[in-house]
């Protein structure tokens, strides 16, 4: 039988002439009263792994894994992403490091093409376990990414990125029908701003060439992790896991590599307004 281990994050503190305690993955600590139990092979139990030494060790030890504070390591288990399939399109600066921090995930990573997008989002392999995530180091022309909003409807995850001068901008991850679209956002950020006519210009591409700045190493691997980040929400157990993810939009700054973060949530569909001159019947 598996020994237990205490969760990641978690561990025991001996206080000097005082009460042992626990402290959480969350940083709080809390007294452990072992009661009968000893401590030392307590300790040696869930930290390296040895037997439970008489049935007070493992009556403890039962109540850190009912806590959370302990779990029983699957030998057979590997990362968060094992048996996921991420799809990379666009910068290969940006898909890179996102592909090896994936990988270290337990993910499949594979290089995908726009043609292949398509043939998912018209459900043509369509697989729940298979996200497709897109990096521009541009801004995203108008209807690049239209067939690539259809992917949560057939039950394939969506997740994208690009860049607006100096800032790059993670877009929500979309697993579900009913999860924030690309078309989405655009729609979100013209209602929030007065200059929605030039910003609508500016993505079509009435402006003058770009002239970066393009992202470095550091601001790659800080989009790649929290790219990652979303991947790991997605992929996490449980009914509706990873929905903050799925609302959130991401601003990083490539000058400071700082990050703001904007609640999203998707455009409910409108009915079309009635004809000039129609009226009830």
């Amino acid at each position: 039988m598996t020994s237990s281990r205490l969760a990641p994050g978690a561990g025991i503190v001996t206080v000097p002439g005082g009460r042992p305690a626990v402290r959480t993955a969350e940083g709080e600590f809390l007294h452990l009263d072992t009661g009968t139990a000893d401590l030392a092979a307590l300790t040696r139990h869930l930290v390296g792994g040895e037997a439970a030494s008489d049935a007070e060790v493992a009556r403890v030890a039962a109540a850190f894994e009912r806590e959370g504070h302990a779990v029983r390591p699957d030998p057979e288990e590997g990362g968060a992403l094992t048996g996921r399939t991420v799809l990379l399109l666009g910068e290969a600066r940006l898909t890179g490091p996102l592909a090896r921090y994936a990988a270290a995930e337990g993910a499949r990573t594979r290089h995908a093409t726009p043609e292949h997008v398509g043939r998912l989002a018209d459900g043509e392999g369509a697989d729940a376990s298979t996200v497709v995530v897109w990096c521009l180091d541009e801004p995203a022309p108008p209807a690049l990414w239209d067939a690539a909003d259809r992917l949560p409807a057939h039950g394939t995850a969506w997740l994208r990125c690009h860049r607006e001068g100096a800032h790059l901008w993670t877009e929500p991850l979309a697993a579900a029908p009913g999860d924030v679209t690309s078309a989405h956002v655009r729609l979100r950020r013209l209602a929030a701003t007065s200059a929605h006519r030039q910003l609508a210009a500016y993505w079509a591409g009435h402006r003058t060439p770009d002239n970066g700045p393009h992202p470095g190493e550091a601001a790659a691997a800080l989009v790649a992790a929290l790219l990652t980040a979303d991947l790991l929400a997605w992929a996490a157990p449980g009914p509706g896991s990873g929905l903050p993810a799925r609302r959130r939009l991401r601003r990083v700054d490539l000058r400071d590599l700082t990050v703001t973060e904007h609640p999203v949530l998707p455009v409910p569909p409108v009915a079309p307004l009635p004809g000039r001159g129609s009226g009830p019947a």
